[in-house]
């Protein structure tokens, strides 16, 4: 959700600022510990569009990507951020960068300028520049960021790309659906008046429907835009979506692949950040937050059982946080001593597996919602015309 607060800032001067945060509390305790003092907070749920969100969004795996190519090249840090702000075309964008130049120029580590700015800049972003500053890789580590931004992009495409017939398929069939009932039935309603006696029970039901849509039909479709909208408002609400997100979970085959994802972009999140150079432990607290709270409980005893000396794979075992696989290879890791890439290829194993199953299901899905679509618009028609048989057969 989008906040917009008024904050006295560790200068003292009062500054209005805007921050996309999932939870108040963890947003004012963040501000308060980088030396704000929150005046006061207020939600903003704003009904934006789609395109309009994406527009507004920072671009952080390009900014990577340019600022890796620029620090690479050799300019110096502050130059090179400077440079991306002369380019940048949206205002928005341009004032972050123009205010972690400003930071960068007081003395400040790139990592406490990202931390400024927690609706454009992920923990996990921010870490991974941080344990960068310690051993001087700046370059190298936003690659592997950017590695690890390209490949979850190609994940989420996947799926969406396999969702999207699936969707059309039931846009287009509720819309044939709706015109049908809202159009087509009130006007078969005329006809079949007068001898509404003679009709079948389903045939003078529907009908009956028709007629009411009739009479009624400003007040039918007001209904209908009205429960779009509660419908869309409902689905941007946290509480909801956490409880759709618990309902998935519970569903058998459903369940154990959304597990899989969240384990597959945990696996490659630890990867990169052990590649970082962060110590295993401060790297599974930072991709926690990845995790479904059911899972994230698991970690927490887990890593708990690391800092006590047992071994990852076991400890990770222990809490069911790993899939046969995972646990063979991370074990190879542990002995081999080289976790970050044996994590990585696990993320990799599990991700193919996950492809390979989201187009089987949408394989056999696809089938079977034409199927259901057809038999209702079938249904809807047949009980139109049933009249007609009917009449057809009487005059034979």
């Amino acid at each position: 959700m989008r906040y917009e607060l008024k904050a006295i800032a560790p200068g003292g001067q009062v500054e209005s600022l805007e921050f996309q945060a999932s939870d108040e509390a963890a947003m004012v305790k963040s501000l308060e510990g980088r030396g704000y003092t929150v005046l006061s907070v207020r939600g903003k749920r704003a009904l934006n569009a789609p395109w309009r969100r994406a527009r507004d969004r920072f671009p952080v795996a390009l900014f990577s990507q340019e600022l890796r190519a620029l620090v690479g090249a050799g300019l110096p840090l502050v130059e090179a951020i400077e440079t991306l702000g002369q380019k940048e075309k949206q205002d928005s964008v341009r004032a972050i960068l123009a205010r972690i130049v400003a930071l960068l120029r007081e003395g400040q580590p790139l990592s406490t300028a990202l931390e400024e700015f927690p609706q454009a800049f992920s923990p996990l972003y921010v870490a991974t520049v941080k344990a960068a500053e310690k051993t001087s890789d700046l370059a190298p580590a936003l690659g592997r960021y950017v590695a690890y931004s390209n490949q979850l992009d190609a994940v989420r495409k996947r799926m969406v790309n396999a969702s999207i017939y699936p969707a059309l398929l039931m846009a287009v069939g509720s819309l044939v659906g709706l015109f049908l009932l809202l159009y087509v039935v009130p006007r078969f309603g005329h006809i079949y008046q007068e001898r509404g006696g003679d009709l079948p029970l389903f045939s003078r039901l529907l009908l009956a429907w028709g007629q009411a849509i009739d009479q009624h039909g400003a007040a039918a479709v007001g209904v209908l835009v009205a429960l779009i909208v509660l419908g869309i408002h409902f689905a941007r609400r946290d509480n909801v979506r956490r409880a759709l997100g618990d309902a998935l979970w519970r569903l058998p085959s459903i369940g154990e692949r959304l597990k899989m994802y969240q384990l597959a972009r945990f696996y490659r999140t630890i990867g990169m950040l052990l590649r970082g150079g962060m110590p295993l432990p401060r790297a599974l607290d930072m991709g926690a937050e990845l995790l479904h709270p059911l899972l994230r409980d698991r970690l927490v005893l887990a890593n708990a059982s690391i800092r006590e000396g047992r071994g990852v794979s076991a400890s990770l075992e222990a809490q069911g946080l790993v899939t046969p696989v995972a646990l063979r290879m991370l074990a190879v890791g542990e002995k081999s001593g080289n976790m970050g890439d044996m994590l990585e290829q696990v993320a990799a194993f599990h991700d193919e597996e996950l492809a390979r199953w989201v187009d089987w299901f949408t394989r056999l899905f696809e089938p079977i919602l034409m199927a259901v679509i057809g038999l209702v618009i079938g249904a809807i028609v047949v009980l139109m015309y049933m009249p007609i048989f009917e009449l057809a057969g009487n005059l034979q």
